[in-house]
């Protein structure tokens, strides 16, 4: 069978896996879009499958060069996927449904081109997990603490400034003013998405793996900074220009800012490690002695005489 045949019918058996397994998760997806529609915190979910189309598009040439061949291997995750989402449906955990779309979407991959194709295909599965949302009770126990953060640091920075700010609970009080660090200012959502974006960066850039491990430690800390610059600048705003403006920024234009801030703090890691962490320059080869006579204006005459 030619190799253009052969990919018809892979593409074919592709396509109607892929409709199974849609129809299989219909309810799960619905319920995940649904969730990006109406939780900030999820927005980005939307452009989380496009990246992951445009990554395997990115790495087509290592596609190219494998040898695929159907493998019934992938049933087993296809079978490992279902269990793992019956199971979640049993103890009601709707995230462990959802998540088990992952190791699905790698069984289809094995079954129609082998177990090569999850060299060529594994960072766009993986990247999927960012559509996900995670657990509720895991979202409680991650706000509290960012709150708290979020809250002392800032305070702290108005207090350097030489604003009369006080911390109480999760409320920064001002002078007329009591800023409130709810939930939804805790900085969640900035984390969740600048996490999911510097992780689609590690996997588009060609960097040393150092520099990938510590951009992806860096995204934490850069989402809460960005988050705390966010609402000190609020506090300020609101004891200078008052609480119109303030209440603007805060909700209206910090939202568009936040994030090309942290891109321009990720950018300035970038420059930094390039400075830091040189390639090493090629060996210079080294020649003995007898190398430097040889090539001797001397002896190459005296060669070609002879």
């Amino acid at each position: 069978m030619s190799r253009a045949k052969r990919w018809d019918r892979h593409v074919v058996l592709a396509t109607l896996l892929g409709m199974g397994l849609t129809w299989f998760y219909w309810a799960t997806l619905g319920e995940m879009v649904k969730r990006w529609s109406t939780d900030p915190r999820y927005a980005h979910g939307y452009l989380v499958p496009i990246f992951a189309l445009a990554l395997l598009w990115i790495r087509r040439d290592r596609f190219a060069a494998l040898a695929t061949r159907s493998n019934w291997g992938g049933v087993l995750l296809i079978g490992a996927a279902v269990a793992l989402r019956m199971a979640g449906a049993y103890i009601y955990l709707s995230w462990l449904e959802t998540v088990s779309l992952l190791p699905a979407i790698a069984g289809l991959f094995v079954l129609v081109w082998g177990w090569p194709s999850l060299r060529w295909s594994w960072p766009a599965i993986a990247f999927l997990i960012f559509m996900v949302p995670l657990p509720y009770r895991l979202e409680g126990a991650m706000a509290h603490p960012l709150q708290r953060v979020a809250t002392k640091v800032s305070t702290y920075a108005l207090q350097t400034m030489g604003f009369p700010a006080l911390a109480a609970g999760n409320v920064i009080h001002l002078n007329e003013v009591e800023l409130g660090v709810v939930e939804a200012c805790s900085g969640l959502s900035m984390l969740f998405t600048f996490f999911a974006l510097a992780s689609g960066v590690v996997m588009v850039i060609r960097r040393p793996w150092l520099d990938k491990v510590l951009i992806i430690a860096s995204a934490i800390p850069i989402a809460l900074i960005v988050n705390m610059i966010r609402i000190t600048v609020t506090g300020v705003l609101h004891e200078t220009v008052g609480s119109r403006l303030a209440n603007l920024v805060f909700h209206d234009l910090a939202g568009w800012l936040m994030m090309p801030m942290a891109m321009g703090l990720l950018w300035l890691e970038l420059e930094l490690l390039t400075r830091l962490f040189l390639e090493p320059a090629p060996a210079v080869a080294r020649l003995s002695p007898l190398d430097l006579m040889g090539n001797a204006p001397g002896r190459t005459r005296a060669s070609r005489s002879r």
